[in-house]
């Protein structure tokens, strides 16, 4: 049977004690998509945002997303929200998708980007003392928002922490996050940051990634292309059209 977690945070929501605002930790994977959230949460909970997205290549792109959610917090529903930092770790994003540069959006490679997203933030807010943790990712008409729910779940009861059920793009909301993303002038991308999901059909990703120095470098499929897979800058929208050949070389991986 089909769950409605839509329906399952609304009814965890009556559960809580009258005039009670549980601390909840919430995983933004952009400000956009945060914004109908916080509308919703900071209702009944002390929200705090906390963005860990090491899957958003590269870091320039990274930042130009952080930067947004000062602008949002200027909303009259965030008058009372929190931020807490979060490392960018790009490292822990390559290894989770070791050996799954090639999977299909939606696929093992998410899932697995899902998992290590949602495990940081349910270890922080068990670490930190919240009672609740969730994620902004279900306002997507994009992302599973079963599969999120069932990480979700797993990952609160091992660590001790509840997780809030969502389905936030449900009544509208998907459609209010845009209305609202204009009207607070918020930078809205295109896609994910994966470097994976950005790479062109048939565009050769199974090749070595350069050890950031510094987390500045560009990851690249070869040493002898270090701009390659510049997508911030360099892929245009018809991606179909974007060319390259690399040599034929042996590629050795970077562990």
């Amino acid at each position: 049977m089909k769950i409605n977690y839509q329906t399952e945070m609304e009814q965890e929501i009556t559960r809580l004690p009258e005039n009670a605002r549980p601390r909840l930790l919430l995983q933004c994977c952009c400000a956009p998509c945060s914004s109908a959230v916080l509308e919703t949460l900071t209702k009944f909970f002390a929200v705090t945002v906390y963005f860990y997205n090491p899957n958003i290549h590269p870091q320039a792109e990274y930042e130009k997303r952080l930067a947004q959610f000062p602008k949002l917090l200027q909303a009259p529903f965030c008058e009372t929200v929190q931020t807490l930092d979060a490392p960018y770790d790009p490292e822990a994003f390559f290894e989770a998708a070791k050996g799954l540069e090639n999977e299909p959006e939606g696929g093992a490679r998410c899932t697995q980007c899902f998992q290590l997203r949602l495990r940081q933030t349910a270890k922080t807010a068990k670490a930190q003392g919240y009672d609740y943790f969730t994620t902004t990712l279900t306002v997507s008409p994009h992302k599973n928002a079963a599969l999120l729910n069932e990480i979700g779940k797993a990952l609160g009861e091992k660590y001790g922490v509840k997780f809030l059920p969502s389905d936030f793009k449900k009544k509208e909301g998907y459609k209010r996050s845009i209305v609202l993303s204009k009207d607070l002038d918020l930078y809205r991308q295109t896609d994910c940051g994966c470097i994976f999901s950005k790479t062109p059909p048939r565009a050769p990703v199974n090749a070595c990634i350069i050890k950031m120095k510094n987390r500045r470098e560009q990851s690249c499929p070869s040493r002898e292309y270090p701009k390659i897979l510049d997508f911030h800058t360099r892929l245009q929208p018809q991606r179909t059209l974007l060319r390259y050949t690399l040599p034929r070389k042996k590629y050795t991986r970077l562990n």
